[in-house]
């Protein structure tokens, strides 16, 4: 008589489904993983918007005439999620005139909200505030009688 280990045996009907739950665990954080990662890029393109929003404004603001009610529209053309209040124009001196004018700051007041859309991790984010100073220029929008082709 032989000695055998008896060896249970597995029931394959109780292991059905173990792959399917198994994936949709894994597959929930994966996925929750890598939209967050794609809404981080998202987040971080409106960061550089911005920035540049407010480059472009200052040197839209020493170039054309002063408090053009167009640069604030150009600046939220770059940037249609910020609303047209959370944009400021300042001349230094304070008020100064085309002619005695020395700088130009355009600003992003902060508190822009954004929305994600990460998988159940719901999040707001809010943009920073963001400003640029640049020295005035021609601060008109004709220069010897020739249109300025950055005001137009």
């Amino acid at each position: 008589m032989k000695n055998f280990i008896q060896i249970p045996r597995v029931d394959r009907n109780r292991q059905r489904g173990v792959a399917a739950v198994e994936f949709a665990l894994v597959s929930s954080l994966f996925f929750t993983l890598l939209i967050g990662m794609m809404e981080m890029g998202r987040m971080m393109f409106y960061w550089n918007s911005a920035a540049e929003a407010t480059r472009f404004g200052a040197r839209m603001a020493v170039v054309c005439d002063l408090n053009d009610a167009d640069i604030k529209a150009q600046i939220q053309m770059r940037l249609p999620i910020l609303p047209i209040d959370k944009i400021g124009i300042s001349y230094q001196p304070a008020g100064c005139n085309v002619d005695t004018c020395q700088y130009v700051s355009v600003s992003i007041l902060g508190g822009v909200s954004i929305a994600t859309a990460i998988p159940f991790v719901p999040l707001t984010l809010s943009l920073p505030p963001f400003s640029t100073t640049l020295p005035r220029e021609s601060m008109r929008s004709t220069v010897t009688g020739t249109a300025n082709p950055v005001c137009g």
